[in-house]
C-alpha cells in the first residue's frame, strides 16, 4: 500500500498567456562500467528513468501541472514521487517546451529539471496505472513519446 496520495484536478492550476503551466523533470542515476578498469578511472553511465504514458504508447518523464501554492521545483519534485516513486536532487534547469494538451486547441509551458535519483519505492500513487523504466539515454530518445527529445538525437543535457 502506498503512503502517499496523488493530487487531483485543476482548480490551483498556474496558466500565463493562455498556456498551462507544468514542471517536471529527467530523473537520473549514474550506473558503474565494469571494464576491468581501476577504481579510479571507473566509467560512469548516465541511465534515465522513464514511465509509461496513459494516452498511448511511448514513454515519457514525469510532469504535472504547477500549482499555485508550489514553487516550479516543489512541483517537479513531487510529480516524480507521484508518477515514479523516485526522490533525489535538483541538479539545474533544463530548459521549457510547449506541447498540445489533451484538451482541443489548448497548449502547455513546462519546465523541466535534472532529477539525481537518490532513493527509488516499489509502491507510488500511479504504480496501478504506470510502469517506469531505466534507460540508456539513445533507449530513451528512441521509445520517448517526445518530438524534442526523438528529434534531438537523444541529446538529453543531465549531469
Amino acid at each position: 500500500m502506498c503512503d502517499l496520495v496523488a493530487r487531483t484536478g485543476r482548480h490551483l492550476q498556474r496558466y500565463e498567456n493562455g498556456r498551462r503551466l507544468v514542471a517536471g523533470c529527467i530523473p537520473f542515476r549514474y550506473m558503474d562500467i565494469n571494464d576491468g578498469a581501476s577504481d579510479d578511472e571507473q566509467k560512469k553511465l548516465v541511465e534515465v528513468l522513464m514511465i509509461s504514458s496513459q494516452s498511448g504508447p511511448g514513454l515519457l518523464f514525469p510532469k504535472g501541472g504547477w500549482e499555485n501554492d508550489e514553487a516550479v521545483e516543489e512541483t517537479a519534485a513531487r510529480e516524480a514521487i507521484e508518477e515514479a516513486r523516485v526522490r533525489g536532487d535538483l541538479v539545474q534547469l533544463l530548459g521549457f517546451y510547449d506541447f498540445k494538451s489533451k484538451q482541443p486547441e489548448a497548449t502547455c509551458r513546462a519546465a523541466i529539471f535534472a532529477l539525481h535519483v537518490k532513493e527509488e519505492r516499489a509502491s507510488w500513487p500511479e504504480q496501478s496505472t504506470r510502469q517506469r523504466s531505466w534507460l540508456t539515454v539513445p533507449e530513451a530518445a528512441e521509445r520517448s513519446c517526445y518530438l524534442w527529445i526523438r528529434d534531438g538525437n537523444g541529446y538529453i543535457p543531465v549531469g
